[in-house]
């Protein structure tokens, strides 16, 4: 999120001091649905292949080759779009990932996507947020953010592994940015999450927060609108069906009274064919940063794809069930955490879940990778 990027270097800086606001009550989350098993973080300004990683927001993994694939959304001027290749054999020794070569992605022709301060009219300057693995094309789908204010919304795109461009998928029309800001899309709030479906047919793209007719941004006080997921058929290229789904008020409260403070959904990824887990991410100047791991069913939530405006009544949101606090969890640190993917399965055969947190390209943050033992519900 590159507006929080500013705000964050000073809230920080209070943070580390050790100041902190209040933490309003937090749901009974299921006991025992994660375990840490394993954290590690990259150095600040780390350098690969001339590259310095850093504002990691989106992760998968591939379990052919037993790689990790990690989104970069820098926007800084002249900084390549891409994404990172790393190794994690063993998080549960505290040993760092290794990183094994970072890809340019491509912009439709071949070249470059062009950074803010050399724009190509016609041509959006990405913001990249989130990317799954298609096993079965061994391609890479990622989200763009977009960039409201020059009238690009936000997007799904779908690249070779080399980094190779190979298409855009049309989004609905309730996605297009509004010059007068009366509907669509908030700036930098938009395709902060995707997922696969397990049978590879369908991908889902979660908004932060809501659009503009559909209620506000949250507050401490009152969660915001609804945030709409939409689901691609992958086969047709086409948005096939949409559900709401309403994030918790900001959970935490700025040390200074009307200082920043937000709260959105940061990923979301598939249980199953229908389940599936929602990070909400949370921060508030002084007070740090929250994560709860949600989980929702998306078959019990209405189809709001032909709906305008949500509002109450109209729809039927996905109701939740608090998997996790991140808090309680045993972490160093809870730092901007944007990407989750499955790792490889523990030899228990349990699953391991693993996130990731983008840095912001501030010294004050941390490039964290953590690794749980996840248990479903029984």
């Amino acid at each position: 999120m590159l507006q929080r990027r500013h705000l964050l270097a000073s809230g920080a800086s209070l943070v580390a001091l050790g100041l902190a606001g209040c933490k309003s009550a937090t749901p009974n989350p299921d006991p025992g649905r994660l375990r840490r098993i394993g954290e590690a973080r990259w150095p600040h300004r780390l350098y690969i292949e001339g590259t310095v990683a850093g504002g990691l927001s989106g992760i998968d993994y591939d379990p052919i080759r037993g790689e990790y694939l990690l989104i970069s959304d820098d926007r800084s001027d002249q900084a390549p779009v891409r994404y990172y290749i790393a190794r994690w054999p063993h998080p549960q020794a505290a040993q760092q990932p290794e990183p094994t070569g970072v890809v340019q992605l491509q912009r439709p022709g071949g070249g470059p996507w062009p950074d803010r301060r050399h724009a190509v009219d016609g041509l959006p300057v990405p913001d990249p947020e989130a990317l799954r693995l298609r096993p079965a094309t061994n391609t890479l789908l990622w989200t763009s953010e977009g960039d409201i204010a020059r009238g690009f919304g936000p997007a799904l795109y779908e690249s070779a592994r080399d980094g190779r461009f190979l298409r855009e998928f049309p989004m609905p029309a309730m996605f297009r940015p509004d010059p007068a800001l009366r509907r669509g899309p908030r700036d930098n709030l938009t395709f902060e999450g995707v997922a696969l479906t397990p049978d590879g047919r369908f991908a889902w793209l979660a908004m932060e927060n809501a659009l503009i007719q559909d209620g506000p941004k949250p507050t401490t006080s009152a969660p915001g609108g609804p945030c709409r997921f939409t689901r691609i058929d992958l086969q047709t290229g086409q948005a096939d069906r949409q559900i709401a789904y309403i994030p918790d008020a900001i959970p935490l409260r700025p040390l200074i009274p009307g200082s920043y403070a937000d709260n959105g959904v940061s990923e979301i990824l598939m249980l199953d064919a229908d389940r599936m887990l929602v990070l909400e991410r949370a921060y508030a100047t002084g007070a740090g940063n929250s994560l709860r791991l949600y989980e929702i069913d998306t078959r019990a939530a209405s189809d709001v794809l032909a709906v305008d405006t949500l509002a109450p009544g109209n729809h039927r949101p996905a109701a939740r069930t608090l998997v996790a606090d991140f808090a309680a969890l045993g972490l160093s640190r809870l730092d901007n955490t944007e990407g989750m993917c499955w790792g490889p399965p523990l030899p228990n055969g349990k699953r391991m879940l693993v996130v990731v947190s983008d840095d912001n390209f501030n010294p004050l943050q941390i490039t964290q990778f953590a690794a749980f033992e996840y248990a479903d519900r029984p």
